[in-house]
């Protein structure tokens, strides 16, 4: 029985969405039990891990609104899960930045469904204006997003031409 190209990249998809999860799970466990909440490490002068709790959203907007962010993000997860799953166009590439996009979505849902708030520790020092600490899933969900935008606006660039 052959496999078709498609179901390659659903698995590829899946795999992808399963391990960043895990991964940015295990670190936030991690953080959980090795940094008091509202302390720091200090790694560097640049870099500090800072253990933070958003109740909220993205940039701690909506305090306490967590739930609403959680419903909401549940509903992209399925609907991103739900064109990847049906739609013929889509490009290899999106399935692995949505990947990586799911699986950190997932991830802060899933803090928000054990701890009631996302673990937020990744804290960049000395940048003007810039005071927000965040956290792995951040930084996949950041990972999928840019990449998929600048190869949506080239691959559709060439396509025009």
């Amino acid at each position: 029985m052959l496999i078709s190209k498609k179901s390659h990249y659903i698995c590829l998809y899946i795999a992808i969405v399963l391990f960043v999860l895990l991964i940015c799970q295990l670190i936030g466990i991690w953080v959980n039990d090795n940094i008091a909440q509202n302390s720091s490490l200090k790694i560097s002068n640049f870099l500090y891990l800072t253990h933070i709790r958003n109740f909220g959203g993205i940039f701690g907007l909506a305090q306490n609104m967590g739930w609403l962010f959680a419903l909401i993000g549940f509903g992209l997860l399925i609907g991103v899960s739900v064109y990847l799953w049906i739609g013929a166009d889509a490009r290899g590439y999106e399935y692995i930045c949505f990947g990586l996009i799911v699986g950190g979505g997932a991830s802060n849902i899933l803090d928000r469904i054990i701890y009631g708030s996302v673990i937020d520790f990744i804290d960049i020092q000395h940048i003007p204006y810039w005071n927000y600490i965040f956290n792995t899933a951040d930084v996949m969900i950041h990972l999928g997003i840019w990449p998929m935008l600048i190869l949506s606006f080239y691959t559709s660039n060439r396509i025009k031409k």
